[in-house]
């Protein structure tokens, strides 16, 4: 892929947090919230469908998969300051969220995340507690992304954009005795900015915005 400054433009929104210092948090609708028992895990937006009943006639949730049990490694194509390496990266990084789910071990992600990154550390907190290994997730949990269509530069050497992703059918519980929230299959639009950290990029903000 070549490397240039723009491929498509994700919008006047998101460049202005990436020229300043202020997180994707405060830049749009689909924040993720982390901590509220009984509803969707921080990383799903605040106004996707999540309820605690069955999925509705119809809309089987996909059988539920291995996670992986081993934490990725960083590819080579993720390294470097490139387009694209911050590609690459964020396909990385949610191959670290699905392997966090899946055990609650969260060094791997967090030592690729940049330190002011709010979102991420709620995530992070959250599956912690509530995941895979421990219960707290079952179904198809894992996000995966479809395609990475937007990267730009920003100020301070940031790069934004977003991917389109997809959420499978699962079923979380944030304690033993807590009810069942069930949520279906979603896309989203993961929104994200990235920053330098040791020649390589970082997480430093992201959420998910339903399509």
């Amino acid at each position: 892929m070549t490397d240039v400054i723009h491929r498509h433009r994700a919008g006047v929104a998101l460049l202005a947090c990436l020229t300043t210092a202020a997180s994707l948090t405060a830049c749009g609708p689909g924040s993720p919230e982390a901590g509220q028992p009984n509803t969707a895990p921080p990383w799903k937006s605040i106004s996707a469908s999540t309820s605690a009943s069955a999925s509705p006639p119809g809309s089987a949730s996909p059988p539920a998969s291995a996670g992986p049990t081993t934490a990725p490694q960083r590819p080579n194509t993720a390294v470097g300051l490139s387009l694209s390496a911050g590609e690459s990266f964020v396909r990385y990084y949610v191959n670290l969220m699905n392997y966090a789910s899946t055990t609650g071990d969260i060094a791997p992600l967090m030592s690729v995340t940049a330190t002011n990154c709010k979102q991420c550390k709620g995530f992070a907190d959250y599956v912690a507690k509530v995941n895979a290994a421990n219960g707290g997730l079952s179904g198809d949990y894992f996000e995966r992304v479809d395609d990475v269509p937007d990267l730009f530069r920003g100020d301070g050497g940031r790069l934004g954009g977003y991917a389109a992703v997809t959420i499978g059918a699962y079923t979380s519980k944030d304690s033993p005795s807590a009810k069942p929230a069930t949520s279906t299959v979603q896309k989203y639009k993961r929104e994200f900015t990235l920053v330098a950290q040791k020649g390589s990029w970082a997480m430093a903000a992201t959420a998910l915005v339903s399509q």
